[in-house]
């Protein structure tokens, strides 16, 4: 049964929100994808520590005041016992708070969408792996991109044999937005990013590399198993990388790079796909999201459009829009969030999940930051050849 075929859930979800207020960018977002297709009410939120930023943050978005927390335990507590709590938790928060979050949620029997990277050690990874398991809860996480009707498409191909064997994987996200010591003025968004304590043992690899690295696993299938990475700091006294490039090796033969750089000026959010196979290739920009290109060897590059004449059934089956009307990084978001309402609905109704939603979930989430320590343990091992499943990897 496809997700299109699951029938309507009875009523709309509660959502809850840990982080997301006053002064948060990411939090406003994720509220809008939530409420695109209408299959979620925001009902509760930890949206600060700060108890009155908390109390305010919450009489913005017509929290109940009884229902405006200033702590995520007593949060997550309160709405297991409530008849009317949450069905699920969003975590907007610093990368440092998904740990503490999501496993006080899941321990509550609390479905979780969490933004990415997942945690900050593998350690920490594998047991919310292990409590999502013994749960048997709905883990998502918020790789937003895998959402775009095109990179649904480009999967479809990919996993159809339209390139044939995949032989060369290229991935890049470049952004300009850290070419200065921005996070010395204080500026929120860069101060957390750049702090270790906050964002972990990465920079620039655990904000955008791991969406680069979500992004081909994702659309090819196939999963990297060796890496050798060079992280850089180029602006001076920032204390975690902000470039990276890497080499791939993915199981079955394929070769891949990835380039992470959030210091390249001329650049806004520059995240580009390109698969080649042994029959064809696909490229895919992230700043004209409705269009992919597709080369059969030997023929003429066709664009694919998202919607239209002779559009196609894996971005046609996601598309919200007619053809012609853009869409892109909400309805990403928001698609996101459609596929966990269907799978948290079918839990809460008594009736089978859909079985081809291709979202991503907490093991995704541990490979994410298998990814972030390996391009560290490599880096620092002047880029030496290293195993996602641990140790120094050898030709």
């Amino acid at each position: 049964m496809s997700a299109d075929q699951a029938p309507a859930a009875s009523r709309r979800l509660r959502l809850g929100m840990v982080g997301g207020g006053q002064g948060a960018f990411i939090g406003a977002v994720h509220r809008i994808a939530a409420r695109i297709d209408d299959r979620y009410e925001l009902v509760a939120g930890a949206l600060s520590s700060n108890p009155e930023r908390a109390r305010a943050s919450g009489a913005e978005l017509f929290l109940a005041p009884d229902r405006c927390y200033d702590d995520f335990r007593r949060m997550a507590e309160a709405e297991a016992a409530r008849p009317d709590g949450i069905d699920a938790v969003a975590i907007v928060t610093p990368n440092h708070l998904h740990y503490p979050a999501a496993k006080a949620f899941l321990e509550a029997g609390i479905h979780v969408i969490c933004d990415k990277p997942l945690v900050h050690t593998v350690e920490e990874a594998e047991e919310l792996a292990a409590l999502v398991r013994r749960r048997d809860l709905v883990f998502v996480l918020t790789h937003n991109y895998s959402g775009y009707p095109m990179i649904r498409q480009a999967r479809a191909m990919v996993a159809a044999g339209t390139l044939g064997k995949i032989r060369v994987v290229q991935v890049e996200y470049a952004q300009d937005w850290l070419a200065t010591d921005l996070e010395a003025s204080g500026q929120k968004q860069a101060s957390w990013r750049t702090d270790p304590a906050q964002s972990g043992i990465a920079g620039c690899i655990g904000d955008i590399g791991t969406h680069a690295f979500h992004l081909a696993e994702f659309v090819t299938g196939l999963r990297c198993s060796d890496l050798a990475a060079d992280l850089t700091v180029f602006v001076p006294n920032r204390r975690l990388d902000d470039n990276a490039h890497i080499m791939m090796r993915f199981d079955g033969g394929a070769r891949g790079m990835l380039w992470a750089s959030q210091v390249c000026p001329g650049t806004t959010n520059g995240l580009r796909l390109r698969v080649f196979g042994e029959s064809g290739g696909l490229e895919w920009q992230q700043e004209q999201p409705n269009e992919l290109r597709f080369t059969p060897l030997g023929e003429p590059t066709r664009t694919l459009l998202r919607a239209g004449a002779g559009s196609l059934p894996a971005a046609t089956a996601i598309s919200r829009t007619p053809a012609g009307h853009p869409e892109g990084y909400l309805e990403g978001f928001a698609q996101i969030y459609r596929d966990a309402a269907y799978l948290i609905a079918a839990r809460l109704d008594g009736r089978p999940a859909p079985a081809d939603l291709p979202l991503p979930t907490v093991e995704d989430g541990v490979r994410g930051v298998r990814f972030i320590h390996g391009a560290v343990e490599s880096s620092h091992r002047n880029a030496a050849w290293v195993s996602l499943a641990g140790g120094v990897s050898h030709p």
